[in-house]
């Protein structure tokens, strides 16, 4: 759009971490997900809520009614589900990740692939959904310098 400018392209970098707040119906159940099944070490907790490290990023676990996701994502031939949050690891990280799943006996949206083969932006992906129904993405690039490859 003429007149606006991107301001992500030219401020300088900042070092920041993300928080992401959203509901789940058992902390307990949380806990065994969040901590032991994808290894998330726990922060703070109150009987309402536990917060964890995600992978370098704060996520706040509260009790409540998840969001209302659907299936309207169209990746490639598949639809996704919207919302949906994730992580972005290297390749080995995320090889490694979709094994730890595989164990639990995930139930994948999406079964962990190569997607974009030989492409820029190839990537690897996988969608599941935590335990109270809560979707989530994990892509896994060689380089993270792909990330924006377009």
């Amino acid at each position: 759009m003429p007149g606006i400018v991107r301001h992500c392209a030219i401020l300088p970098r900042m070092q920041s971490v993300f928080h992401f707040a959203f509901n789940v119906t058992d902390l307990d159940e949380a806990r065994r997900f969040y901590g032991g099944v994808l290894g998330c070490a726990e922060g703070r907790s109150t009987a309402t809520w536990v917060d964890f490290d995600f992978f370098g990023h704060q996520i706040s676990l509260h009790l409540g009614q998840p969001f209302k996701t659907e299936r309207t994502g169209k990746v490639g031939d598949v639809l996704v589900p919207m919302p949906h949050f994730g992580l972005v690891l290297k390749l080995p990280d995320w090889q490694a990740m979709a094994e730890r799943l595989r164990a639990a006996g995930t139930v994948f949206v999406l079964e962990p692939q190569v997607r974009y083969a030989g492409e820029p932006g190839e990537q690897w992906t996988m969608f599941f959904c935590d335990p109270f129904g809560n979707p989530m993405e994990v892509k896994g690039f060689r380089s993270l310098a792909g990330l924006y490859a377009s």
